[in-house]
């Protein structure tokens, strides 16, 4: 009886080891829909009216999330490392090749969005910057 519980304890530890180690990482802070509030010469009616959003609700492997865009028109993709002391590396932008009556919001944020090299999070506010002074505001999707 004590071998068939020791083995039965063996092969329970051994399941709860092997769920452990697959559970991908996750960030709930960061990792989360935000819609674009502050960016460029765009007012908040016309980021809000094209739904201007990034998604980061993917799966975090090895430090990055693949993440998703919508700027009014074509549906975009791209890479981003989020890394410590508030440095982030935005890497394989690209989109859907629609084209559409306004796409002024569109290819300002492509132009600019992989050239962000900082990130800060305040609250329920993401805000994404480069060197130059250029600077991106966001808002938590899920925040009344």
């Amino acid at each position: 009886m004590k071998k068939i519980l020791t083995a039965f304890f063996a092969v329970l530890f051994l399941g709860a080891l092997i769920n452990c180690s697959a559970v991908p990482e996750k960030n709930p802070s960061l990792q989360r829909q935000w819609m674009l509030v502050s960016f460029d010469r765009f007012s908040k009616e016309e980021l809000i009216k094209n739904k201007a959003e990034i998604n980061l609700t993917g799966a975090m492997e090895k430090g990055k999330i693949k993440g998703a865009a919508h700027m009014g028109c074509n549906s975009m993709f791209f890479t981003s490392e989020f890394k410590n002391g508030g440095k982030v590396k935005i890497s394989g932008v690209g989109s859907t090749l629609k084209a559409c009556q306004n796409m002024e919001l569109e290819t300002a944020f492509t132009q600019k969005f992989d050239k962000m090299t900082h990130y800060s999070i305040e609250g329920h506010f993401l805000t994404l910057s480069d060197d130059k002074g250029n600077s991106m505001k966001f808002v938590a999707a899920d925040w009344d």
